[in-house]
């Protein structure tokens, strides 16, 4: 969602901060925004709607300063305009920016106008500004103003502060929200993400809930919740530099599309090491395993579902997936021996993450966590992590993250299916699917040029509907839900099986059904279902593995995926779906890479 960076450093900051935003992009944003101290000690505001582009073009030259902090907003308090762009202001003294959501700002407001501040925007941001500026007031330090201004605060948060009279430093702080400190060679940094400070350091200290850093070019202070002194530890940022080069491709979603063979082998390197399954993973955790709560949202709620047919049938272990912003508001039944699984591309969505909390008081016998970025806050909270080891991912709409997943989870069956006894020959059949979905990953993407020409017959409907059985039916539902996010078409995924209880409505000549096939046990019914949908008049596109026999007629348009069906299918069957998105995004024009609305991480309820 929103992204903050800032910088403290003997040369000029602000091109430091326009990069740093740049590098955020991928997170989603409608305006950006930057406030720096110039050479007068005067604190300086640029704002704009729109691209980090705009701001930079906004800058005059001599607009230089050595401290400084910037913003890319997305909207929640308040609609996208130059006005609720962050950073805030409190006089011409403090600047303010601000990730999350203050629960509370209204009375606080309205405590503060009856105090005589007055109030430019819509947001609940510009609270924090006000409240910092009153408390300095009646303390002498800015680390007790901070106190004293956050403890008014309900929400969730991480904050960037600049004070004119004090023009050699900044503050960060975190409750709820990410946020990172940069270590520099006579200059510091942060940012809400590590990607944003990549290129200037690999050092980084990751902030804790309740922390207070205060930060100049020489030292780093932090203060822990309890406003005590902390040391927290140093880390070699794993993401490369140049992560945000799309090198040949037009798009960062079709190069991450493309990335996938080599980031399902990342994952299975050290994680499948001939018979050993998840090596370093207790076996004596799986072994009180006796059901599985996952949790999850979006895309990883989906790769949650794929698990469930999996780790029921392989393992004999009952599963249910929970959509974690439900789970966190109702009082579920945990079953003696229950194990939370939790979901998270980003390792920081905000429902997740508050599901994790209330677990901790619940009867799991453990907390783990399945996540692509190290030294998240999903990474300090669970009892146990697999990582997916994607790197980067930039584009919005999840692709390498969500397969990786899946190869994460198809381990985790295995390993809980060969704890609770599975026969050793289908074990085997399981850890040589995984063997050969890499290969069969590049053979299914090389079918890109045939995907775009199917493409082209779906870019001008309106509605969309995808259908599988089994496995297939969560693949069905994130075909539909990558559609919606990157070409703005109206989709949904169903349960073929329930096609004459809604949906079925919906089929005429302008309705595309799009359908995972597999040479299972379910084909012949999946088959009837397709034939209703032909009856009346629907355009059937069937991506389909080589053995189905099923072939292209008047209604019906089959291709045939270069695999076999396996336990591993799942993973390879999403792949057409996600290139189908994009071919359709690209011709609708929209921004495949940032869908309008949407954030990358999803780091407020």
């Amino acid at each position: 969602m929103c992204g903050i960076v800032a910088a403290v450093a003997e040369r000029d900051v602000v091109p430091l901060l326009i990069d740093g935003l740049k590098r955020l992009e991928y997170r989603g944003y409608d305006s950006a925004g930057l406030a720096f101290i110039d050479a007068g000690s005067a604190l300086v505001r640029e704002r704009s709607v729109g691209k980090v582009a705009a701001l930079a073009e906004a800058l005059h030259d001599g607009h230089a300063g050595r401290t400084g902090i910037a913003h890319t907003r997305w909207a929640t308090h308040g609609r996208p305009s130059e006005a609720n762009a962050h950073p805030h202001l409190s006089t011409q003294r403090i600047a303010v920016v601000h990730n999350g959501i203050i629960e509370n700002y209204q009375q606080i407001k309205q405590a503060l106008e009856a105090d005589g501040y007055a109030f430019d925007s819509q947001t609940d941001t510009e609270i924090i500004g006000h409240l910092i500026h009153k408390a300095l007031r009646s303390h002498e330090s800015m680390l007790a103003a901070l106190r004293a201004a956050i403890a008014q605060l309900e929400g969730s948060y991480s904050l960037a502060v600049l004070d004119a009279e004090r023009p050699d430093r900044v503050w960060g702080v975190r409750q709820g929200s990410p946020l990172v400190i940069g270590v520099g060679v006579g200059e510091h940094f942060l940012a809400s993400d590590a990607a944003a400070l990549v290129p200037l350091t690999q050092q980084m200290i990751y902030l804790e809930d309740g922390d207070i850093a205060e930060v100049t070019r020489t030292a780093i202070e932090i203060t822990d919740a309890d406003g005590q002194p902390m040391k927290r530890p140093t880390r070699i940022s794993s993401i490369p530099a140049d992560s945000a080069d799309r090198g040949d491709f037009r798009h960062f979603m079709l190069k991450e599309i493309h990335e996938q063979p080599a980031a399902i082998a990342a994952t299975l390197d050290g994680y499948l090491e001939g018979a050993e399954i998840l090596p370093g993973m207790d076996p004596e955790i799986l072994s009180r395993v006796r059901a599985i709560h996952i949790l999850a949202c979006g895309t990883s709620y989906h790769a949650g579902m794929v698990a469930r047919y999996w780790i029921e049938a392989l393992a004999g272990i009952p599963v249910m997936v929970e959509i974690a912003s439900e789970y966190r508001y109702r009082e579920p039944a945990v079953p003696e021996g229950t194990l939370m699984l939790a979901i998270s591309q980003s390792g920081e969505t905000a429902d997740t993450l508050a599901a994790l909390e209330l677990a901790s008081d619940r009867r799991y016998v453990g907390r783990l966590g399945i996540c692509n970025v190290p030294e998240s806050a999903i990474t300090r909270i669970c009892d146990h992590v697999l990582m997916t080891r994607a790197g980067l991912e930039i584009g919005v709409a999840s692709t390498k993250a969500f397969t990786t997943q899946l190869t994460v989870l198809l381990l985790l069956s295995a390993a809980l299916a060969r704890q609770n006894g599975l026969d050793a020959g289908r074990l085997r059949e399981v850890i040589d699917s995984l063997g050969e979905v890499v290969q069969q990953a590049r053979e299914v993407l090389a079918l890109d040029p045939h995907i775009a020409r199917i493409a082209a017959g779906i870019a001008d409907k309106s509605h969309a509907l995808f259908l599988g059985r089994g496995p297939e039916f969560p693949i069905a539902l994130e075909g539909a839900l990558k559609l919606k996010e990157v070409s703005y078409i109206h989709a949904e995924g169903y349960a073929a099986g329930e096609l004459k209880h809604g949906p079925l409505a919906l089929v005429d000549e302008d309705l595309p059904v799009i359908v995972s096939a597999s040479s299972n046990h379910l084909l012949e019914k999946l088959k009837s279902n397709l034939q209703e949908v032909q009856a009346r008049g629907g355009q059937v596109f069937v991506f389909a593995d080589r053995n189905v026999t099923l072939d292209s007629s008047d209604g019906i348009e089959v291709m045939h995926l270069p695999i076999k069906h396996t336990v591993a299918s799942p993973i390879l069957q999403v792949l057409p779906l996600q290139l189908l998105a994009y071919h359709v995004g690209v011709l609708r024009g929209t921004d495949v890479d940032q869908p309008r609305n949407l954030a990358k991480s999803v780091t407020v309820e």
